[in-house]
């Protein structure tokens, strides 16, 4: 059985792993969960990003085994650094694996936009390139989803503002669309770290080509450029392919609004109601979890008139439904039993994935998720 290095030294083998993953199953997600009874199922595929469990640095065979473990129906594996060679016959074992387990793969990258500040053209080399070779390693994995994103919210800022790196978005998607389109996969664009609001990313993907480029639709960071998780919904539902989700704590305060992401269910989000709107929108597209859950708050200043320099062509009407959500928001609270204690890089981990196996078993029972 092939083992799987962590980020620190120790090494994962399938029995440890298992033995670790049936520990925690028990002492966190069964502690934690909600006390309502079981919803009717919605057949909704559920799963997870890799990112919400990042600091235990497994590469993807360990992942695998991590989601069978937890009973997804799908696993985005949202960068390239997951597995130990992008060589065909690798790929073909790691798409076997996932088969082998009844787990729908997802691939993914990070930026692709040429003249964002977060991507690393040193390290990666041309856009267009990079974006190829995500392509690429989709098609072998047999994943019909492409993952990426154009950068953060340090874009919206400078001469032009998040329009000149959109457009420059555009052309890295056109110029790889008889790529996209040859090998069956859709490049799914994030709204991702406060970049674009769902609007300007539902121009991005008209203008690229809707046939081959569609959403990666993020209610958490919807919530950081200032939209209802509803509105974002709303726009971006018919063009969303994946899905990162999770629960965001909203509140007033004396500059605008202040949010943090939350666990699921202590946040703002009306999940009941989002899920009944996105089974309607999101047909076919599974309910991924990316939990990031008490880091990164975000400060919104909407009440200075420096943040709109950031924002030009806010939409008013949607605006207005961002504050109506902070005014019956409120702070977050941490979920009864998360770990804690002195700051460790096994603190992080054992918060993580306790947040991550939260979320999976507030899904299942009471929103009714999941296949298995």
């Amino acid at each position: 059985m092939h083992s799987t290095r962590t980020s620190g030294s120790r090494v994962f083998g399938r029995r440890a792993f298992m033995s670790a993953a049936a520990a925690a199953g028990a002492s966190t997600a069964l502690r934690s969960a909600p006390a309502e009874a079981s919803a009717p199922r919605r057949g909704i595929k559920l799963g997870f990003d890799n990112f919400s469990i990042r600091d235990f640095g497994w590469k993807a065979p360990a992942l695998i085994e991590y989601a069978a473990a937890q009973r997804v129906d799908t696993l985005l594996l949202s960068d390239l650094n997951v597995y130990e060679s992008l060589e065909g016959d690798y790929l073909e074992k790691i798409k076997a694996q996932a088969a082998a387990a009844g787990i729908e793969l997802q691939a993914g990258t990070g930026s692709i936009c040429p003249t964002s500040s977060a991507y690393d053209r040193n390290r990666l080399g041309p856009a267009e390139e990079h974006a190829r070779l995500l392509i690429r390693t989709a098609k072998t994995l047999g994943a019909r989803v492409a993952r990426c994103y154009l950068g953060t919210s340090n874009d919206r800022k400078g001469d032009g503002g998040i329009y000149r790196h959109i457009e420059a978005m555009i052309k890295t998607l056109k110029a790889v669309r008889a790529e996209a389109a040859d090998a069956n996969v859709r490049i799914a664009v994030e709204n991702h770290a406060a970049d674009m609001q769902a609007w300007e990313l539902a121009m991005l993907i008209e203008e690229a080509g809707k046939d081959v480029v569609g959403a990666t639709l993020d209610c958490g960071n919807a919530v950081y450029t200032m939209e209802d998780p509803m509105v974002n919904l709303e726009v971006l539902g018919p063009y969303t392919v994946t899905t990162g989700m999770r629960d965001t704590a909203v509140w007033e305060t004396p500059r605008g609004a202040g949010a943090m992401w939350a666990n699921m269910g202590e946040g703002v989000t009306d999940w009941p109601a989002y899920i009944d709107r996105f089974r309607e929108l999101c047909p076919g597209v599974p309910f991924v979890l990316e939990i990031l859950s008490y880091i990164w708050p975000r400060d919104l200043p909407y009440l200075e008139p420096d943040l709109w320099k950031e924002f030009p062509r806010a939409r008013a009407g949607e605006f207005a439904r961002f504050v109506a959500l902070a005014k019956r928001g409120r702070k977050f609270t941490l979920t009864p039993g998360r770990p804690a204690g002195a700051q460790s890089k096994e603190l992080t981990r054992a918060q993580q994935r306790f947040d991550l196996e939260h979320g999976l078993e507030y899904c299942r029972r009471v929103l009714g998720l999941g296949l298995k």
